[in-house]
């Protein structure tokens, strides 16, 4: 069993944190309203215990939340218990990891932007691979093969019968990076070519041509909650994935990503540049 609390449970708990100090209310006072003792309170805050539907509309009301969609999205995330796929890798990945492809199972849309590497969610099994190689300190063999089938696993969001639309910009210097050599570099580009294709999927390059661009230097993903407020950015970083959620880092980083659609090319420009770099591999 997993010792910790969930990502989507942390962040229930966080969210209603938010709701009580707008409120202007002690976690003691929270307690008081709902006859329970503080403990329990922090803990439901914190992701320790869980909640029900029932207890977050409870306390939304006393909070003084007026926001109906807020409150029924908070309801929502205490709903779904069933066993995800996921879960099998508890013991083998990183905690983050499976936060992630949680999130991402629950987005609405998806966003994102690379300058380096393929979007986990387009790169094809043997680009992967190549990229895990890499990785220091160095995976072991059954390390790089369980980080490769959670990877894949992952891009069943794209496929599913209703799929979140999904938007990423590519600079041109990841399409450019062969790792694994010509022939993967060749096959990735191909499916990236098929997956543009998709009518839910948005691929856009930006040019080497247009010079400087805000975020540069790191790769952004940015998760669509059924609500604003429960938008998440995750940040790929060398030791694992780094959640943020709050108001202002949400706030500047939609703005970023617009910034950063405005300067990259259409689509159709966009599959034009993939095709020429795929005659030149």
């Amino acid at each position: 069993m997993r010792t910790s609390p969930t990502g989507r449970r942390l962040r229930l708990g966080v969210e209603l944190r938010k709701l009580r100090e707008r409120a202007g209310l002690t976690a003691t006072e929270a307690g008081q309203l709902l006859g329970v003792k503080q403990n329990q309170v922090s803990n439901t805050e914190a992701g320790r215990i869980g909640v029900s539907p029932e207890r977050v509309r409870t306390l939304a009301h006393h909070y003084k939340c007026g926001d109906t969609a807020l409150i029924q999205a908070l309801s929502d995330m205490t709903a779904d218990r069933r066993r995800v796929w996921w879960e099998e890798y508890r013991e083998i990945l990183p905690a983050a990891l499976l936060d992630l492809a949680e999130v991402e199972h629950h987005a609405t849309r998806l966003r994102g932007a690379v300058t380096v590497h393929i979007p986990g969610l387009l790169q094809t099994p043997e680009h992967a691979r190549a990229l895990f190689r890499h990785v220091v300190p160095e995976f072991s063999p059954p390390d790089i093969e369980h980080r490769v089938s959670f990877r894949i696993k992952r891009q069943a969001v794209l496929y599913r019968d209703s799929p979140a639309p999904y938007q990423t910009i590519i600079h041109e210097a990841a399409l450019r990076m062969q790792f694994g050599g010509p022939t993967i570099a060749a096959a990735q580009l191909r499916h990236l070519l098929d997956m543009s294709e998709r009518e839910h999927i948005t691929l856009k390059v930006l040019p080497f041509a247009a010079g400087g661009f805000p975020g540069s230097g790191q790769s952004i993903f940015y998760s669509h909650g059924t609500v604003p407020q429960l938008d998440t950015v995750h940040l790929d970083q060398s030791h694992g994935p780094v959640f943020l959620d709050a108001e202002a880092q949400l706030d500047m980083y939609r703005v970023l990503l617009e910034r950063l659609d405005s300067q990259a090319l259409t689509p159709e420009a966009s599959r034009d540049v993939i095709h020429h770099l795929l005659r030149d591999i």
